[in-house]
């Protein structure tokens, strides 16, 4: 038999309370996501041209996932950018006349 007692934690989204199933060490992310999430929302919301709690939802979905590519491929970019300068920098190094002979 199965001791683990299943963990929720409550989130409010748009004024709406949801209960949703967590791991406990999982229960601050997913809170602070929640919090992300109304605050996206809640903007959309404030906006007054959406009232469909469903397609403000999809969205801020489709806002945060935009958000979420862009600074995936910021990312990508400075590690792109990082690998090629630490290339040009060990290139140079192998140039550089060697200290050890100056001895």
């Amino acid at each position: 038999m199965n001791d683990t007692k299943r963990h929720t934690t409550d989130i409010t989204l748009l004024e709406r309370p949801y209960t949703i199933a967590c791991a406990p060490e999982e229960q601050e992310g997913l809170e602070r996501a929640a919090r992300y999430l109304d605050q996206a929302m809640q903007g959309i919301h404030a906006q007054g041209k959406v009232v469909d709690r469903e397609k403000i939802a999809i969205m801020a979905a489709l806002n945060l996932a935009h958000e979420l590519l862009g600074l995936r491929d910021e990312k990508r970019a400075g590690e792109a950018s990082l690998s090629e300068l630490n290339t040009r920098l060990e290139q140079a190094l192998a140039k550089a006349p060697s200290r050890d002979s100056d001895v």
